[in-house]
């Protein structure tokens, strides 16, 4: 058993392609835990799609948050410090094979549940203790340095910093590793990894070494089709987010109109994506 945080802003489609993804492609029960952070765009919508899915038993919680129960800080940094906290809430919180947090335009690939919960064994089997999180490669890691032995069956690399887009951990994370100080990111619509890489390096005991990358692409990316509201956001408020939202909705009806073995086919496909992140 595994939890997954889902961290949610608009952008209703490619978020029901990456819960088909999930539930087409784990192999291990698991837990879904859904952040809406202050979404604009089909407001209703979202209600109905997540409604649909509680009322399956599809997902464990879905929150709405709004500007103010965000505290107007960072979205996604506030949910995961409410995912956090209630985990640790959890009296069976060490009972599960790990945590993983999501953003919502990442597809997750075949057995990705079982290579993280195989490459987390492998990490306490070579005593890894300072590795306090596991991605893929190049996933945003920095000065990476290659591991003699294979982690999960495959080829790894530790280093530091790597985006949160998926990020697995240990159940003790925010005991081990912490929250974040959201007085911090009052304001702000990105931040949240800069944040963290800064306590993670001081929770870590290797200095410059606290995340490892699998050279096995556990999800894809698909920003480069759905564009990037924190991007907007950063660069022209929500003036300019106001002004992108025909540009949004276009791209919703672009990804809704396609089924998802078609969108999985076709982003397995993009080299771009497969290359990058």
């Amino acid at each position: 058993m595994f939890k997954i945080c889902i961290t949610v802003r608009d952008r209703l489609a490619i978020t029901k392609k990456c819960i088909e993804a999930i539930k087409r492609h784990s192999t291990i029960d698991h837990q879904i835990y859904i952040y809406n952070n202050s979404t604009k765009f089909y407001t209703k919508q979202h209600f109905e799609y997540f409604w649909k899915l509680y009322e399956n038993n599809l997902i464990t919680q879905v929150t709405f948050n709004t500007d103010d129960s965000t505290f107007n800080a960072f979205g996604k940094a506030v949910a995961f410090n409410q995912f956090g906290r209630l985990h640790m809430e959890d009296p069976n919180k060490g009972k599960y094979d790990f945590l993983l947090l999501l953003d919502n335009d990442i597809i997750v690939t075949e057995n990705f549940d079982r290579i993280l919960t195989r490459a987390w064994r492998d990490v306490e089997k070579y005593k890894l203790d300072y590795i306090k999180i596991i991605g893929q490669m190049p996933g945003g890691i920095k000065d990476s340095v290659k591991l003699q032995q294979p982690i999960a069956g495959f080829e790894a690399k530790e280093g530091r910093l790597g985006g949160s887009g998926l990020w697995s951990m240990r159940t003790n994370f925010f005991k081990d590793v912490g929250f974040l100080n959201l007085k911090n990111l009052v304001g702000f619509f990105k931040k949240q990894d800069q944040m963290y890489w800064r306590v993670l390096s001081k929770a870590s005991s290797k200095p410059g070494f606290y995340i490892l990358g699998l050279k096995h692409k556990l999800g894809l990316h698909c920003g480069k089709y759905t564009g990037s509201i924190c991007n907007t956001l950063s660069r022209g408020g929500l003036a300019k987010y106001e002004e992108s939202k025909a540009n949004f909705i276009k791209l919703e009806k672009d990804i809704e109109s396609q089924s998802f073995s078609d969108f999985y086919e076709m982003i397995q496909n993009d080299k771009e994506i497969v290359r990058s992140w």
